[in-house]
């Protein structure tokens, strides 16, 4: 997730996160609602809990000073966050306090994390990086990811979703997407461009959006069996895409591109926030507005009911 900003961060030493009164402001790079909750995570171990609607933020206490890169939640009390070393916190309280269950300083950082109920789940990152786990995180197994030939991927895998047919899909660097139906066995989806795609959009039925590098997005209709380019306006990195709840698709990306469909991804309207800072994440509210997470940090954005920004 986010891996266009990862150049400006590093590695640091395991410690304690430090509490910082401008936690708010710094980079974030994933985050998701938890209930009634929003959970944004970031660097130097930054996890932030809004329960506001993203209006105001408290700083959680965490084991780490690594960059988190990602944060997921089976519900509203079981979550876990991932990033640099590989490592992997966890919360069975909605995350107010965290424990760390994985750390591995010689591995690549973790990019995303996916859990299919509050005990199995999978880790993907940095030079094939794959990681699996069914007891909640107390232990994980390393799995494999290869190529149409069988050799192992040391691609960055920077995104992994469920689809509608229970499949798992991961969107890599190189235009390597890869599917899997129980997680162990994976193979490379048909794909039409070679650059880096940093993830991929379930939509109603068997249609996806798969997003990346340059402003570049396709559309499928069949479950990823084929693809055509869809048309953007922009050049900027595409990072996030979500679907709100009234039925329109948001894509975020860098230089604070915020695009819009009203057409579950066959046309878009483009826009930019005003200081351009790049985007990382989106995530709906209950309200209805949308939290921008990235390189300013969080901020709430209100959509015009039904339409554009």
């Amino acid at each position: 997730m986010a891996a266009a900003l990862l150049a400006c961060t590093a590695p640091l030493l395991a410690a304690d996160a430090e509490l910082a009164p401008l936690a708010a402001q710094s980079l974030l790079l994933d985050g998701q609602a938890a209930g009634s909750q929003l959970v944004a995570v970031g660097e130097r171990g930054h996890i932030l809990v809004s329960t506001d609607a993203g209006r105001s933020w408290q700083q959680r206490p965490t084991p780490t000073r690594a960059t988190l890169t990602s944060v997921f939640f089976a519900d509203a009390q079981h979550g876990w966050a991932a990033g640099h070393d590989a490592v992997i916190l966890r919360t069975s309280d909605g995350g107010a306090t965290w424990q760390k269950v994985h750390e591995d300083p010689e591995s690549g950082p973790i990019l995303d994390l996916w859990f299919r109920d509050t005990g199995a789940g999978y880790a993907v990152g940095a030079y094939g990086l794959c990681l699996a786990t069914v007891d909640g995180g107390t232990t994980w197994e390393p799995r494999e990811i290869a190529d149409e030939t069988g050799m192992a991927v040391d691609l960055h895998l920077n995104q992994l979703r469920p689809l509608s047919d229970g499949r798992l899909v991961v969107a890599a660097e190189a235009g390597q997407l890869f599917a899997s139906a129980d997680g162990r066995k994976w193979l490379p989806l048909p794909f039409p461009y070679e650059g880096s795609m940093f993830g991929v959009l379930p939509l109603a039925g068997d249609h996806l959006l798969a997003y990346g590098l340059r402003g570049h997005l396709f559309r499928s209709a069949d479950a990823g069996r084929s693809w055509q380019p869809a048309v953007t306006d922009t050049e900027a990195i595409l990072n996030d895409a979500i679907v709100l709840r009234d039925g329109r698709v948001v894509v975020v990306g860098l230089a604070g591109t915020v695009l819009v469909s009203l057409d579950e991804g066959a046309h878009f309207t483009a826009s930019s926030q005003p200081d351009r800072s790049g985007l990382t994440r989106v995530i709906e509210t209950a309200d209805g507005a949308l939290v921008l997470l990235g390189s300013h940090g969080a901020r709430r954005l209100d959509l015009p009911a039904g339409g554009r920004p």
